[in-house]
This record gives C-alpha cells, structure tokens and sequence, in this order.
C-alpha cells in the first residue's frame, strides 16, 4: 500500500511540476485525458515489472541531475547526408540555425502553432497513439508528455519526400530539463525518413506518435548523443496500415541512463516493422529498449534486433514481447536480443516474451550475452592483426546485424564510423 501511495504521490508531484500548456479546446481535452492517465497509473517505480531493471527515480525526481557537456571532437552524424534540418536547443526550437519549413511533400508545423488551431488534422491524432499504447502495459512518461509537450514538430507526409527530415537535439545547459513531442502522420502511399541526433538536454522525456495509412513507408534512424551524464526517457508509438512499413535503428553510445521504448501496432494486412538498435557504454551506464508489438492483421512481419557492447560495469536491459491477437493469421514475428561483455563486471538482463492466440504463426526469440570468441581472436591474431584491432573487428561484426537493418547504405555507414570512433577512444 506505501508503495501504490508512493506512486500517486509521485504522479502529482509530476503534473504539478510540469503544468499543461493549454491551447484550444481539443488541445486542452487531450492533455487533461493524459493528466487523468497519469493519475490512474502513478509514477513508474523500481517495483513496477516492467521496471524492475531499470530505476526510475532519476527520471521522476523533482529536479534533474546536471550533465556536463560534451565536447564535440568529430563531425556531428548524418553530416554528409542531403537533409533539411530542425535545429533545437535545450528544447528550445532554433528558426536561426534551421532550414526553411518548406519540403516537396512534406507539411511541417511546429506544435506550440498547432495547439492554437481550432481546426487541424492533428486533432484527430494528438495522444491517441499514446493513449492505445497504455494497455496492457502501463507507460506514465509517455502521459506525462501528452500532458506537459509544448514543443516539437507536427508533420503531415502528402507524398515520396524529397529529402530527409533531420532533428538535431544540442544539450546547452548542464541543468536542461525538457519535454518534446512529435506527431507525424505518413498519408496513404507515401515515403518519409525521419534522422535525429544529439543528446538534446540533461534530462529528456521525447514522445513520437507515427501513424502509418496503407502502402505508406517510414524510416527512422537516430543517434542519441555522447553527453555521458544525460537521462533519457524516449517513446515511439507507431500504427501501421495495410501493406506499410516501418523501419527504426536506434545507436546509443554513452549517457548514464537511456530507456528508449517502441510500441507498434499492426492494424493492416501485409505490413512490416523492423526496430533495432546498438549501443555501447562504458562505466556508469545504464541501457534499456523495451519493446512491445502486437500483431492484429494478417501476415505481417515484425523483427526486433538489439545489440549492446558493454565494459567496465555498464549495463544493458532489452525487454520485448511479441502479442499475436486472434485472428491474426500468418504472422511471422522474430526477436533476438545478444550483449557482448568486455569485462567479467559488466550485465545484460534480458526479459523475451511471446504471447500467442492464433494458430498459423512463425514467431521466435532468442537472447544471449558472452565474451569475445577467443578462438576467431587467436585466428584473427595468429595471422598478424593486433589484438586491440582483432578485438575491434570482432566487436563490429557482432554490432553488424542490427546497423543492417538501416535501409541507406550511407547512413549505415556513417553509423559504422560513429562506433569505430567510440573504440578508438576506448582505447585511448
């Protein structure tokens, strides 16, 4: 019972200390309804299961820890790439330093604008994806930023992009503590890819809601900044038609603590989701992708790839579950999860779940964490590589099959030369 109180005590102190930005009418109805949300679940805790890996209370203290900047030696990723670019600072939007709002097939909006807008399709969609997302798995930060989020972008894809939209994320202030949240809507039969990087505060708590019509293609790659003492808290909520897609990779490297959280829902035959993600920390680093997908179409495929790279006692969680409803015939679901420990004081905690209620399905999952295979090591040596270097080539090849899965081949390129980078200074 003090526990359950903690929760909602917890809760309010939240919503006190972030307060809704109001708007119009269907503005204000959303964030009370996430308000309400919030209130009914309470604050997530360590007791909470699917918490118990990773401890919250960074996350819902009254004020966040300082992060020290980092300062930036190499070029920031996705340089090279043709990109219109959304610059934020602290979660402050940067007109100065960004491109022009303008792109062929493209409406992009900031939200502060559109909670002011009687009549907006985004009314519609505000929240509801986060709202979906609640059941069966209670997600309070996300309802926190339905209630709080007065910044971010609202984007509508009308057709194939002309380019990449890219958000930058610079972290400023050692003691930001921010909410962003971002709603795009891919309209039938179009194509978008979404590119974030940057560590974007000292404390962050990001919201995305994609919802995906028939035939549409989404593409989302992002790299969350080297700032070591950062917190994250992020959350993608994606619904997919029929015959769409959507694919996500996620690189981590470095921040003291990061839960990134996927939850995608198929609502269309013959669709496909991939998440991925990579990560390597170092020390005092905590990891945490939780996924959840529930298939409720037929013949749709779902594939979760994670993997981490963990030394000097960092951590890494990977909770995911695949739920097959009913009805949802033809379902090909595949899952693994491997952490590659450097050192005897580092863990993986993995928690890999398939719930099934229809008969003609393909679903697997596999999750394993070990060190180095000593004899490709002494293969690799015995033929005059170094050993760092031999050590380096089996790390990225272990690393390669979730960046495989980056639809762009020069963006997966660029992914490579970040996590080169990260060894050499390792090494360092």
């Amino acid at each position: 019972m003090a526990i359950v109180q903690a929760k909602y005590d917890s809760a309010e102190a939240l919503i006190a200390a972030n307060p809704a930005p109001g708007g119009v009418k269907w503005a204000i109805q959303a964030q009370a309804a996430a308000q309400a949300r919030l209130r009914e679940m309470g604050a997530p805790h360590r007791r909470d299961e699917y918490w118990k890996y990773t401890n919250p209370a960074r996350l819902v203290a009254e004020i966040a820890q300082p992060a020290a900047l980092f300062k930036a030696d190499e070029e920031r990723p996705f340089a090279e790439v043709d990109r219109l670019r959304l610059v934020f600072r602290d979660g402050v939007f940067d007109p100065e330093d960004s491109d022009p709002l303008e792109l062929a097939g493209v409406e992009i909006e900031p939200l502060a604008d559109v909670l002011q807008k009687d009549i907006h399709w985004a009314a519609m969609h505000y929240g509801q994806l986060e709202a979906n997302g609640q059941n069966p798995v209670p997600r309070p930060m996300a309802a926190l930023n339905t209630a709080c989020a007065n910044t971010g972008f609202v984007i509508r894809v009308t057709g194939k992009a002309a380019k990449p939209v890219s958000m930058v994320y610079l972290h400023r202030n050692e003691t930001s503590d921010i909410t962003i949240r971002h709603l795009i809507r891919l309209e039938e039969g179009t194509d978008f890819t979404l590119l974030e990087n940057g560590p974007a505060a000292a404390r962050l708590n990001k919201v995305m809601e994609v919802d995906i019509a028939d035939g549409a293609t989404f593409n989302h790659v992002r790299a969350q900044g080297r700032d070591h003492e950062r917190q994250a808290a992020t959350h993608m909520f994606a619904r997919l038609g029929k015959e769409s897609s959507f694919k996500s990779f996620t690189l981590t490297i470095n921040g003291v603590l990061t839960r990134n959280e996927a939850v995608i829902e198929f609502t269309g035959d013959d669709a496909h989701a991939t998440v991925a993600g990579a990560c390597a920390g170092d020390g005092d680093f905590l990891h945490d992708d939780t996924v959840f997908i529930t298939h409720d179409a037929v013949n749709c495929e779902s594939r979760q790839v994670f993997k981490k790279v963990l030394r000097n006692g960092a951590t890494g969680v990977f909770q995911g579950k695949i739920l097959v409803q009913p009805g949802a015939q033809r379902t090909d679901g595949y899952q693994i999860s491997q952490a590659l420990l450097l050192d005897d004081d580092s863990t993986f905690l993995a928690k890999p779940e398939l719930e099934i209620y229809a008969d003609d399905v393909a679903c697997s999952h596999g999750s394993t964490c070990g060190a180095i295979d000593e004899t490709a090591l002494f293969y690799l040596t015995s033929r005059g590589i170094p050993r760092t270097q031999a050590q380096d080539m089996l790390t990225l090849a272990f690393l390669g099959e979730a960046i495989d899965e980056i639809e762009d081949d020069a963006i997966a390129d660029d992914i490579h030369a970040r996590l080169e980078g990260w060894m050499e200074r390792r090494h360092g």
